[in-house]
């Protein structure tokens, strides 16, 4: 890496294009971050004054909730349905009550792997409200992004991370796609050097190697598959088809969740367990290489 001792490029212009080849979607219309974490939080601070209303979708991503507290902002919750889909009556209702300044949605989901269908989408997008689309995890889904989507609906905006898609999870590496009337803001209130020199190369490093990234999405995806099949036949466990890279199960009655995670770790095996209200009793668990669902396997068979 040359020059590290230059500070980061404030607009870090080389990765920006770097993006705009890659989503098809011209430059100026991208903002990167700091992870999507930033770009979270930076919308609010631009977007919120302290006692407007957000809408969040449970179970999903905390981050909204945590950044929305933050910045002085009351969280309205409206529950997913049985299955982790949107409850649309209901995000309508809320949003023609309350007037919430921008509701957060997740698509493939998190903690489930869900995701939100264009139709769904679009009686959300003509609501009076700000739409922020968290795509972490789009790539793992076999789905177009909806990075191109802000060119014609002036209150979308769509966040992507490299943490999942490039594996730069520990470099801190997200980026957003924003209408233009919108992203004149972010800019004037971002950080200058948000985003690290090391960060930017090795973005910019995975962009260039698309067929690398496609090899290890696909082998992800594959893997997914044999362990969904897999769990479907562990009786104390039922699992969800998931869009993501990880695949969340409702443990049965005669099983308990939080033991079993512990279980698990005692034979070296991770997974993450929820002591929230809307996940209790299930457990979710990661996709990797092969001999991880190998091991994996192999201790829900002691277990069986």
């Amino acid at each position: 890496m040359k020059f590290p001792y230059v500070y980061p490029d404030p607009e870090s212009r080389r990765l920006r294009a770097a993006l705009a080849q890659d989503s098809k979607l011209e430059s100026e219309y991208i903002l990167v971050g700091c992870g999507a974490d930033e770009l979270i939080d930076l919308i609010m601070r631009c977007v919120l004054d302290p006692g407007d209303k957000i809408v969040d979708c449970p179970p999903t991503f905390t981050m909204y909730e945590f950044d929305a507290a933050v910045n002085g902002a009351f969280v309205i919750k409206v529950p997913r349905k049985a299955d982790f889909s949107l409850n649309v009556e209901q995000i309508t209702d809320v949003v023609e009550r309350e007037k919430p300044k921008c509701i957060f949605l997740t698509s493939p989901n998190n903690p489930d792997g869900s995701i939100i269908d264009d139709e769904v989408l679009m009686k959300i997008l003509e609501l009076p409200i700000l739409v922020v689309l968290d795509e972490a995890y789009i790539e793992f889904s076999g789905i177009e992004s909806k990075m191109k989507w802000v060119k014609k609906h002036e209150n979308l905006i769509v966040l992507r991370t490299f943490s999942k898609r490039a594996g730069l999870a520990g470099l801190r590496v997200g980026y957003g796609a924003f209408p233009l009337s919108i992203i004149e803001y972010l800019w004037r209130a971002k950080q200058p050097y948000n985003v690290s020199v090391a960060a930017e190369v090795s973005a910019c490093a995975a962009l260039q190697n698309p067929s690398y990234l496609e090899k290890v999405k696909d082998a992800l995806v594959q893997e997914r598959l044999r362990l969904y099949n897999f769990l479907k036949e562990v009786p104390f466990l039922n699992p969800y088809p998931s869009h993501s890279n990880f695949i969340l199960c409702e443990v049965a009655s005669g099983m308990d969740a939080k033991k079993l995670k512990e279980d698990l770790a005692k034979m070296g095996v991770m997974i993450r367990h929820y002591n929230n209200k809307e996940l209790k009793g299930y457990v979710r668990m990661s996709v990797g290489k092969p001999e991880h669902t190998d091991a994996l396997m192999n201790c829900l068979r002691l277990l069986s």
